[in-house]
């Protein structure tokens, strides 16, 4: 039968008492107490995050319940409790459907005063690997905008002589010369093509940014994706209505989150696809911004989840550089984009990918409360209307 676990309440150097669940819920590390069953007993609020859950479902839960029984932490724990001592270990790869795939830092300690009770404290090891990510995310990025550049310079230009060229000697080739005339033509269309995809990169103007409702913007996305290429998909939202607005531009977000459920809807199942949608306000998740002191703040997650056959290994630590596709028809420049996007709005992607669990999250910046909506810009101005 599980154990309750107890709250103490020391005296501390005044009158106060310390509550030590407050503390505990202050604490950024993972704190999960499991009794000698493996049932949860305790579990702080970085838990509640870690583990998907609140304090009230977790508690009276198996741990095998949420992570494969044959992952590595219960066989820390088990000798945790054969020999009474603390254990630490680094780099243990956490991983079920539900929590998803973590590195963290682990250490397993005994509750002396209760037999079989373990202590686990998880320390999750994502956050230095999500600003290294990213960086390369950026410096992928800014190599597709100096191609772009000296592709509109360098490429353009003698192509649109080679097909006017092609034209001149259509005008009096054999029809079999034709074929070969068009065939230069269309071509030279194709590239031209590719590189006017490719200006959106080359676009250094500042951001304007404004406060953004998220929810609208994945709402608009899903009604486009509910009534085109994603007909065929159930979709699933989780969806914080609390959360603040977002500080970014409204079209940009549209077309990252449209990029990225069609991805979903391409790689899901056409029997049985599922595309799971959800949001979440995170505490305490910050990046420094390299060459000053600042910290950027990145409290808002979405995350896009599908339950198709996953992204191949060899391909996970460049997926957001240009050219890389899976598609057999693919540009590979749409996560190129992507990345471009959320790295002009200072946010952060990043992708977890196994079978029948692909999930992509993104960590956008808050907007501040001075900031006015789409929506308020267009109250104030229908308002000043009917004043005059």
């Amino acid at each position: 039968m599980a154990k309750q676990a107890t709250v103490l309440h020391p005296k501390g150097g005044g009158n106060d008492d310390i509550d030590i669940e407050s503390i505990f819920n202050a604490l950024a590390t993972t704190i999960v107490v499991i009794d000698a069953d493996d049932v949860i007993v305790h579990v702080n609020a970085a838990g509640e995050q870690f583990l998907q859950g609140s304090a009230n479902f977790l508690k009276g839960r198996q741990l095998k319940e949420l992570m494969p029984y044959d992952n590595p932490l219960f066989s820390l724990i088990t000798q945790v409790r054969r020999d009474g001592l603390a254990v630490s270990e680094y780099g243990v790869t956490l991983e079920s459907p539900r929590i998803g795939r973590n590195l963290v830092n682990l250490q397993v300690a005994p509750l002396l005063d209760i037999p079989g009770v373990v202590a686990l404290t998880l320390q999750q090891r994502s956050i230095a690997d999500k600003i290294d990510r990213q960086l390369t995310h950026r410096g992928a990025a800014r190599s597709v905008t100096a191609m772009a550049a000296m592709l509109a310079h360098e490429v353009k230009n003698p192509l649109s002589g080679i097909r006017g060229a092609a034209q001149l000697l259509e005008q009096n080739a054999t029809p079999d010369d034709r074929g070969l005339t068009t065939l230069i033509r269309e071509e030279a269309d194709r590239i031209c093509d590719l590189v006017d995809r490719m200006d959106v990169f080359s676009d250094l103007s500042p951001l304007k940014r404004d406060a953004v409702n998220i929810h609208q913007v994945l709402d608009r996305v899903m009604q486009l994706a509910k009534n085109g290429f994603g007909k065929h998909l159930r979709y699933i939202t989780n969806f914080d209505p609390s959360l603040p607005p977002v500080l970014g531009h409204r079209d940009q977000l549209v077309q990252v989150f449209l990029n990225l459920i069609k991805n979903a809807a391409e790689a899901a199942p056409h029997k049985g696809g599922e595309i799971t949608l959800e949001t979440s306000y995170q505490q305490g998740v910050r990046f420094a911004v390299p060459g000053t002191g600042a910290l950027i703040h990145l409290p808002l997650l979405v995350s896009i989840k599908d339950n198709g056959d996953g992204i191949p290994d060899d391909i996970m630590h460049c997926l957001f550089d240009p050219f890389v596709t899976t598609k057999p028809q693919g540009s590979g420049l749409g996560l190129a984009l992507v990345a471009k996007i959320i790295g002009d709005h200072g946010g952060v992607i990043e992708c977890d990918s196994m079978a029948k669990r692909t999930e992509f999250r993104i960590m956008l910046p808050m907007a501040d409360k001075s900031a006015t909506t789409e929506a308020d810009k267009s109250a104030t101005t229908e308002a000043e209307g009917k004043a005059q």
